[in-house]
């Protein structure tokens, strides 16, 4: 009898905590991390719009049309971000379709780029004072660089229709590229 008192106490303390805990949470305010994941989320849908490379680069798809699809997944705790060129089969063994997920690890807002040149480069967000901008800077890469790597980006949002990124790509021998991708939402 005392064995089943003694659990059934337990129990209750366990649900008391976690209540308790429940409600420290919800009234904790959203971190810094937590506001710019919440804004990059508002982005989910469809876009499409033109990249220009900086410098020129045509092989880069300079002036292409491209597509940009962002999803909310995972109980909204990651949102995926897929780019490929429009017109082009949905084939990523055969052309370029990096995928890039955006996630909170504790109170730090990160990105890992699964890159089309084989490496996963990580890099950790801001938001801009005036809650427009998304700002991620380089942490550390797996697999190799030897055709370089994604090391910066940038995503500002102009309005519920509209938002740009730039993406800083650093070409072998620490040269950089520049994409900058004018985007209009589709859906």
């Amino acid at each position: 009898m005392k064995s089943v008192r003694f659990m059934l106490s337990v129990v209750v303390l366990m649900s008391l905590s976690s209540v308790a805990f429940a409600q420290a949470d919800a009234q904790k305010p959203p971190s810094d991390a937590q506001k710019a994941f919440d804004k990059l989320k508002t982005l989910a849908g469809s876009w499409e719009g033109h990249v220009t490379t900086l410098p020129p680069q045509p092989e880069m798809g300079d002036g292409t049309l491209m597509q940009v699809s962002l999803r909310v997944t995972s109980r909204g705790n990651a949102l995926v971000h897929e780019m490929k060129q429009v017109g082009t089969p949905d084939d990523p063994t055969r052309y370029d379709h990096p995928v890039t997920m955006f996630y909170l690890d504790s109170d730090r807002l990160l990105l890992t780029h699964y890159c089309d040149a084989g490496n996963r480069p990580r890099m950790a967000g801001k938001m801009s004072p005036d809650g427009k901008t998304v700002e991620f800077d380089f942490l550390d890469v797996a697999g190799g660089t030897q055709y370089g790597h994604m090391h910066h980006a940038v995503f500002t949002v102009i309005d519920a229709n509209h938002h740009t990124e730039d993406w800083t790509y650093m070409m072998p021998g620490d040269k950089p590229v520049h994409a900058h991708f004018d985007l209009t939402r589709t859906k």
